[in-house]
Parts: C-alpha cells; sequence; structure tokens
C-alpha cells in the first residue's frame, strides 16, 4: 500500500469521525463506503476496526451517562455477539454484494419512513420484548458489512431518547460488536500487522474529528439533532448501496 493511499485513508478517518462527533454514529460505514471503492472490502474492514473503537470511546466519554444506558439496555449488547460469529460466517463464505444492496435498501426505507413519521414511537412494554431481536440481528449484519447501525439505531431512534442518552446508547452497542468484530477478524486471519498499523496510525485524525464535530453537537437542539441523523442515515444507505 503506498504512502498516498494511506494518507488518504487517514483523511477519510478524520472526515467520517468529524461527522460521527456531530450525530453520534456514521463513522465505520462512510469509511468503508469510501475505501470499498478503492480496496477490498475484507481489507477495508480491518483498517476501520480500531478508529472505529477509538472514536466510539471518546464519543461515549463526551456524552456521559454510561451507566444508566448499560443498565437499560445490557441485553440489547449482548445479544449482538451470537449474531456477530454467524455474521462473520457468511462474511468468509460469500460474496456480500447482495447483502450489502438489501441493508443499505432497508436503511433508506426506514430513512425515509422516520422523516415522515418523526414522532413515532414505541411503547416500554414492547420495548424490553425487543431488546433480544434486534440486538441479534444487529450483530448479523455488523458481521457480514460492517456497519452496526441495523436495526439498533432505528430501534434506539423510536425510543425518543434526548441526544446524549441516544449517543451514548448506540456507541455502547457499537464497541460491544467492534471488540468482537475485532477479535472474530483475528481469529479468521483477516488481521495483518500492515492494516494494524495504519489502522494504529487513524487514531489521532479520529480524535480531532470526534473533537471537532463534538462541540458543534452540544449546540444542536435534540429535534434538530434527531433529524440530522435520519439524514446521515439516508445517505449512509445509498453509500451501502453503493459499495455493492
Amino acid at each position: 500500500m503506498d504512502y498516498y493511499l494511506i494518507i488518504y485513508i487517514l483523511l477519510i478517518f478524520f472526515a467520517s469521525s468529524f461527522l460521527k462527533g456531530i450525530t453520534g454514529l456514521g463513522f465505520s460505514t462512510i469509511c468503508l463506503g469510501i475505501l470499498a471503492n478503492i480496496i477490498d472490502i475484507k481489507t477495508a474492514i480491518p483498517l476501520v476496526i480500531i478508529p472505529s473503537l477509538c472514536s466510539n470511546i471518546l464519543v461515549m466519554v463526551d456524552a456521559g451517562r454510561f451507566q444508566e444506558s448499560l443498565k437499560r439496555f445490557r441485553i440489547l449488547f449482548l445479544s449482538a455477539i451470537p449474531g456477530l460469529m454467524i455474521g462473520l460466517s457468511i462474511l468468509t463464505r460469500f460474496d456480500n454484494r447482495i447483502s450489502l444492496i438489501t441493508l443499505g435498501s432497508v436503511i433508506v426505507l426506514y430513512g425515509l419512513w422516520a422523516w415522515r413519521n418523526f414522532d413515532f414511537t414505541i411503547s416500554s412494554k414492547t420495548e424490553r420484548w425487543l431488546y433480544g431481536p434486534v440486538g441479534f440481528a444487529t450483530g448479523i449484519l455488523t458481521g457480514m458489512t460492517g456497519s452496526h447501525v441495523i436495526p439498533a439505531l432505528p430501534f434506539l431512534l423510536m425510543l425518543n431518547l434526548d441526544k446524549n442518552m441516544f449517543v451514548q446508547s448506540i456507541n455502547l452497542s457499537f464497541t460491544v460488536s467492534g471488540i468482537f468484530l475485532l477479535a472474530g477478524l483475528g481469529k479468521l486471519g483477516l488481521l495483518t500487522h500492515h492494516s494494524l498499523t495504519i489502522s494504529a496510525a487513524g487514531i489521532i485524525p479520529v480524535a480531532l474529528g470526534i473533537w471537532l464535530g463534538g462541540r458543534i453537537r452540544q449546540k444542536i437542539p435534540d429535534e434538530r439533532f434527531r433529524k440530522i441523523v435520519i439524514l446521515l442515515l439516508i445517505v449512509i444507505g445509498f453509500i451501502l448501496i453503493l459499495r455493492s
């Protein structure tokens, strides 16, 4: 991998982390959506994993409310783990273009629906029943595509959380999945010394992007923040479709 490509990758890390600092999501999907145009997806996912985990932790520290989120959504987070193992198995055995098209289409359709039904919420009783299925499905799709957003993110949006609770909860979900994704990639032999070196170098531009984006997020009202998240979600869906 030449130096120009490495610089390009680090710039992608910065831009993606800046958007994540504002909205709390999108780092992995945006990075992979761009990188997949120039390198193989099985090479791109290991490059993104360490900066992604770093971005999650930085955003979580900035958002606060860690214990509250962990207590409320622990079943959601833990149920993603077995799904992730299944998704990684699918990644190594099959062409994932169909799964990318499907996932991207679902994200776009959900984003358009959420925009039209902006105030839709689910009851606390329904919420508790959905923790396991939503977490498991999110794990499968994360392993298959490297994208952590569906269906965990729409589920959390429909709970009408305030922006800091939402950011903390979705990034806790990302972090649990990311740790096990990193372990799974290593077990499958997809992590190399070269990819880990580039991935570790991405921590600096990621930290800068998260810091700048976070300053902007604190100034955005909750309702406008939710609309920005939905718009970014639609963009993410189109990126996944184009990646395929």
